[in-house]
């Protein structure tokens, strides 16, 4: 919360008096993170190559607004850009990412707009690849959705237990509206999470999530379980991961998993070291291997940098 102190001046009779009011404004945040990687792929049958990756970078706008009764409006706008290229996707410079208008009290939370999903949060922080080439929506799930036009309600935590709701508007007479909840629990180094979807991936798709993690001084350990019935069509996948932080600097990562849920037989696994140039920054090397029964195995090898600010 920041003051700022605004000076009005006022005229009485004759005589000017100056007059100093103090008025506590919080001002927006503005943040953002840049990821680039330098990527070298191998394919097993169709040659290899190399390119620069953007892995969602983004700039966002946050904040809060005092309200009455206790209450507080909040809001938040983020992008992602494409520092590596410029025109991804459509040659857009930026693609919506997170943006919604709310208000949270005693109740809870609720809030508007684009968002991640219920569901797609319950993984916390398994995915220690997220957003490159080993991220789990690539081989493991179909079901890392960012939903637009939903309302989403949160409970108050209670005795680290938090439920969450998302409505998702069809806006469509043909189509059912969509339905993504979880509820997890956080208790010291303890986290654990159960998420249901009904109809977000598509008509007639139930998927179902477990999730566990673990934090204790220099490791982190986390295990990923999650079915989807398709109509009748019952697929499941699974991921576990494990991070040891070496010192203050360097934090070795390994993650595998397996899945029929994207493709038959589909198994990947990431490699990777991280290390800590500031707070706010670090430099990172990665390996990840994909392959299912339907797709030729190809290898990801990538080194970047990271600044969030």
């Amino acid at each position: 919360m920041k003051k700022i102190a605004l000076s009005l001046a006022v005229a009485a009779s004759a005589t000017a008096q100056a007059e100093t009011i103090n008025i506590e404004i919080e001002k927006p945040e503005f943040y953002g993170k840049f990821n680039l990687a330098q990527e070298f792929v191998q394919q097993e049958n169709d040659g290899s190559y190399s390119q620069l990756n953007s892995n969602a970078s983004r700039l966002g706008v946050k904040g809060r607004i005092a309200l009455d009764h206790g209450l507080t409006g909040i809001y938040q706008a983020e992008f992602e850009m494409f520092p590596d290229d410029g025109d991804k996707d459509d040659d857009r410079t930026f693609s919506q990412r997170n943006t919604y208008i709310g208000i949270k009290g005693g109740f809870g939370q609720v809030q508007a707009g684009i968002f991640d999903t219920p569901f797609k949060k319950a993984q916390n922080k398994i995915d220690l690849f997220n957003d490159m080439q080993g991220d789990i929506k690539n081989v493991i799930s179909n079901s890392e959705n960012r939903e637009k036009n939903a309302v989403q309600y949160n409970t108050p935590e209670f005795a680290g237990l938090v439920l969450t709701v998302d409505h998702i508007n069809s806006e469509d007479t043909e189509e059912n509206n969509g339905l993504s909840s979880s509820l997890t629990y956080t208790r010291g180094a303890v986290y654990v999470a159960y998420a249901y979807d009904n109809d977000v991936e598509g008509e007639g798709i139930d998927a179902q999530r477990v999730v566990g993690q673990y934090k204790a001084g220099a490791v982190q350990l986390g295990a990923l379980w999650e079915t989807e019935d398709d109509n009748g069509d019952s697929n499941d996948g699974w991921v576990a991961s494990a991070a040891y932080k070496v010192n203050g600097d360097v934090t070795v990562k390994a993650q595998y998993g397996a899945s029929d849920i994207k493709e038959e037989g589909g198994e990947t696994y990431s490699l990777g070291l991280d290390y800590k140039l500031a707070k706010p920054a670090k430099a990172f090397v990665y390996a990840t291997n994909e392959e299912s029964d339907v797709s030729d195995s190809a290898q990801y090898y990538g080194v970047g940098l990271e600044y969030k600010f």
